[in-house]
Order: structure tokens, then sequence, then C-alpha cells
């Protein structure tokens, strides 16, 4: 990860107190629209970081891998569904399916993703900063505001609390 993400991340993180209260008081304001601010700040903020000089998600976060999400990648990977879990996925103690170890097994040592087009659901939509219902998921951002530079940056925009 970039030097520079990685100071968005501790800078966010040092103020989370403050981000949390914001965004608790965000909640209880009807006049905003926080998928649309969400969405605005989620725009700007991938204009400004590069998953690519990143990948902190791919190398920490386990997602939860459908069926879906299972042929998928062993179409890519040409092999057969089964094949494909036995040698990389297990079953987390919710009953779903993860990768067996992080960081993720598809993962280049160029932060490209070998299977980018075949990438589970949960890949495809992450950071979620533009999700619909954001109101719902902001305990889950402001976990992963200490993972992704790009969450950090919106959470400190959308809460006023910056720099």
């Amino acid at each position: 990860m970039l030097e520079e993400y990685s100071k968005i991340i501790e800078r966010a993180t040092r103020r989370k107190k403050e981000i949390r209260k914001n965004l608790r008081d965000l909640k209880k304001q009807r006049r905003i629209n926080l998928d649309e601010l969400f969405g605005e700040e989620h725009r700007k903020a991938f204009e400004e970081i590069d998953c690519l000089k990143c990948a902190n998600c791919c190398a920490s976060l386990g997602p939860r891998i459908t069926d879906r999400d299972i042929d998928r990648l062993a179409r890519a990977a040409r092999m057969k569904p089964g094949q494909l879990t036995e040698t990389w996925l297990t079953i987390d103690e919710d009953g779903d399916y993860v990768y067996r170890e992080m960081p993720c097994p598809f993962l280049g040592a160029d932060k490209y993703c070998l299977y980018y087009e075949a990438r589970p659901d949960a890949c495809r939509r992450y950071p979620y900063t533009d999700r619909r219902n954001v109101k719902g998921y902001l305990g889950e951002l402001i976990k992963d505001m200490e993972i992704c530079p790009a969450v950090a940056l919106v959470l400190e925009r959308v809460t006023g609390v910056n720099g």
C-alpha cells in the first residue's frame, strides 16, 4: 500500500470517535439524503484512490463466497467447483464459504486479481460506500475505514472530519 494511503487510514482511525459521533448526528437529520451524499463522496474518493496501489482489502478481508461465485471462479480457473472449494475455501462459523487463508489466493504480486472478471460479488461491491440504504451499514464502514483509504476519505468528508 502506498504510504499516502496508509496515512489516510491512520488519520481517520485516530479520529474514529469523532467520525462515529458525527455519523450518528447525520443519521438523525431527515433532510439529508445519505445515499446521495455517500455516493458523491465515493465518486470523489475513487478519483484519488487507485485500488491497484493498495489492495489492502484483498490482503486482509475474507469475503463471503456464494455458490454462484464458486461456479464463476471455477470456470475462470478452469477447474470443477468442488476442486476450487477443496483447494481454496473453507466454511466459517456462520456456515459461509470463505478463503482458507488470506491474502486472497487470487491476488497477484502486482496487486491485480487473477480472475478479476470472475471475482466474488462481495469483492465487486466493496467498499460499499455507494450502496443504497447506506444508513444501515455505517457500523461496517467504520470498521472498513481501517482497511480501505477510500472508505476513510468518504467518512472523513461526509462527517466533516478532515485532516
